[in-house]
């Protein structure tokens, strides 16, 4: 049996724990929305726009691309944070060698269900630790975490990790995605609190997004 490769980006160069946030050792469920209802027989991975060979992957075809484990800290936009978690699934780089992005990419809009998405630089996406996880800690993803499959980008506020992900968009420029429509920062380092964008966004959409991951 082939060992799966393992990445430890815990932080070494700075605190643990971001500027205001508290650690937890739960995992709050925190969405917007419902949880879809997702039928892996009919379930797709795209990848679209600025590449060289776009791609469309069954989930078969998706679990046969190369796996690796992610130990790291999260860090949510609602101020906590959670230590020494293990992720494993496909490493993003896999997908971009595969697809080859032109030199004018500089963007990626991440597609996840139902209709739900968010921007990232392409700096930020092509990292070694990050993946498309669908296994927590040795056990599959639940739904409420997002399950079946959620991008993994540690370095960044949680929000960023879209759970139900179903594909990359890439631009050759930036866009916000569904929160940061509405005030959430566009970059989202957890170490420089880049959580909001407006005072206004602050209060309102924190209120509708805690009321809604309660419901």
């Amino acid at each position: 049996m082939t060992e799966i490769p393992s990445l430890d980006v815990r932080t070494v160069d700075k605190p643990r724990v971001p500027p205001g946030q508290s650690k937890t050792v739960k995992w709050p469920v925190l969405h917007y929305g419902h949880v879809p209802d997702v039928d892996l027989a009919k379930w797709r991975f795209q990848v679209t726009g600025l590449v060289e060979s776009p791609l469309m992957l069954t989930w078969a075809e998706f679990q046969a691309l190369p796996r690796q484990r992610t130990v790291c800290d999260i860090h949510c936009v609602t101020r906590w944070s959670r230590l020494d978690n293990t992720f494993e699934g496909v490493p993003v780089q896999e997908i971009l060698r595969r697809v080859r992005p032109t030199a004018e990419a500089t963007h990626v809009m991440v597609h996840a269900a139902p209709d739900y998405t968010t921007n990232l630089a392409l700096e930020d996406l092509d990292r070694p630790e990050n993946l498309f996880a669908d296994l927590h800690d040795g056990e599959p993803l639940t739904a409420e975490h997002g399950g079946p499959l959620r991008l993994l980008v540690p370095h960044l506020y949680f929000w960023k990790s879209a759970k139900w992900v179903t594909g990359l968009e890439f631009r050759r420029s930036d866009a916000p995605g569904f929160w940061e429509q509405n005030g959430y920062h566009m970059h989202g380092d957890p170490w420089l609190q880049e959580r909001y964008r407006k005072f206004d966004a602050k209060q309102s959409w924190f209120n509708t997004f805690r009321n809604e991951s309660n419901k």
